[in-house]
């Protein structure tokens, strides 16, 4: 039997994954945690061979912080499922450590089927997604474009888009705010707009946000 491991904000979400697989003959989900600071706790507690994850769960502010649950939980395989653009988001995921992407406008069975195969050892991604990541790899920094984004770029975007300034994404980010200012001004450059409107109107309107 797979044991998982939910984390995710919504009671929803924890009920309806919880009451699709409980009579599954593969796959048990026997941990529900409802933010970031619980999933180190879960994973120590009992044998979890699959953590599935949204990217918007309540506490982790960076990839960088699922990037370490990835390095300190080897045995677990980590499974993205999570609402925001795959586009953009799966393959920093999967670049993080990630075994996969699901995008929660998924059919549950979809979910099921790709926690089996990463507790096999495969990596999950859509063909759209592969496409990406060969893109990116033949492409160099001056060449990238809003997808090619880095993580760190994506993740002050996302906050600058929740109204934050430049100081309280530096405390969130634990990043000197200076730092922050250097990618607010990449962020101006690689989407070609000059103020922080535009910056966030562009970045809804290619779904990046």
């Amino acid at each position: 039997m797979i044991t998982v491991c939910l984390a995710d904000n919504l009671p929803v979400v924890h009920y309806g994954v919880k009451s699709y697989f409980r009579d599954h003959p593969e796959i048990s989900v026997v941990s529900n945690v409802g933010s970031f600071y619980m999933v180190p706790d879960a994973l120590r507690n009992r044998e979890i061979n699959v953590l599935v994850i949204d990217l918007e769960l309540d506490g982790l502010k960076s990839i960088y912080e699922l990037k370490a649950i990835i390095k300190n939980f080897p045995n677990t395989k980590v499974l993205v499922f999570s609402s925001l653009n795959e586009q953009v988001y799966a393959p920093n995921a999967i670049k993080a450590g990630a075994a996969g992407y699901v995008h929660k406008s998924s059919k549950l069975e979809t979910l099921g089927t790709t926690i089996i195969r990463v507790h096999q050892g495969l990596v999950m991604m859509s063909e759209n997604i592969k496409k990406n990541l060969a893109l990116i790899a033949k492409q160099n920094k001056t060449e990238r474009v809003y997808r090619k984004l880095s993580n760190r770029e994506i993740e002050v975007l996302r906050y600058l888009s929740d109204g934050k300034k430049n100081n309280e994404i530096s405390k969130i980010l634990n990043l000197n705010e200076k730092t922050i200012s250097t990618y607010k001004l990449r962020l101006l450059q690689k989407l070609n707009v000059t103020n922080l409107v535009d910056l966030v109107n562009k970045a809804k309107t290619l779904d990046i946000v």
